[in-house]
């Protein structure tokens, strides 16, 4: 098990990730029109579909955060984490290359903000590095004081008893 920096460099990436997706998804729950109003505000979807979105995502982050921090199905958890960091860069790279000047809606609002393109590049390279992190723990899973381990924890190889002659 080679680690990126070492178990305790997994554990916070898995806090750290956890979290944010956690306070990010729990303050869109308390208003899914809001959350609606901040897919909406990005241009990308077709009407219809803006809606179940904005009422889903909150609640698939908040189910994503506390995976990561539990360390439960850690490495799948972190792909489908990684790929929502994806798809988030590419919606705020596409309204800043649009000069749409709307709040990310990342953490609640959303909605028209005229300081909203001085924010992007930091909103990129938070995401961008939450996605790195999440790609991290994605290749190694395994970090201390997760469910993985004793949920999953594969059992020893066994080995043939050498005194013992294999039947034919």
């Amino acid at each position: 098990m080679t680690q990126w920096l070492g178990p305790g460099a997994g554990l916070l990436a898995r806090l750290v990730v956890g979290g944010v997706w956690i306070v990010a998804g729990a303050t869109k729950l308390t208003d899914p029109a809001q959350s609606v109003a901040a897919v909406r505000a990005y241009q990308l979807l077709p009407g219809a579909t803006a809606q179940p979105v904005g009422q889903l995502l909150p609640v698939i982050e908040v189910v994503v955060g506390v995976c990561l921090v539990l360390g439960l199905l850690t490495r799948w958890v972190a792909l489908a984490s990684a790929l929502l960091f994806v798809a988030f860069i590419v919606g705020i790279v596409s309204v800043w290359a649009r000069g749409i000047t709307i709040d990310c809606g990342c953490f609640g609002g959303g909605g028209y903000d005229p300081n909203a393109a001085a924010k992007y590049p930091w909103e990129v390279a938070r995401d961008a590095a939450l996605l790195l992190a999440s790609l991290g723990l994605a290749r190694w899973p395994r970090t201390p004081w997760s469910l993985d381990e004793p949920l999953f924890r594969r059992a020893p190889a066994r080995t043939a008893d050498p005194g013992r002659l294999p039947s034919s």
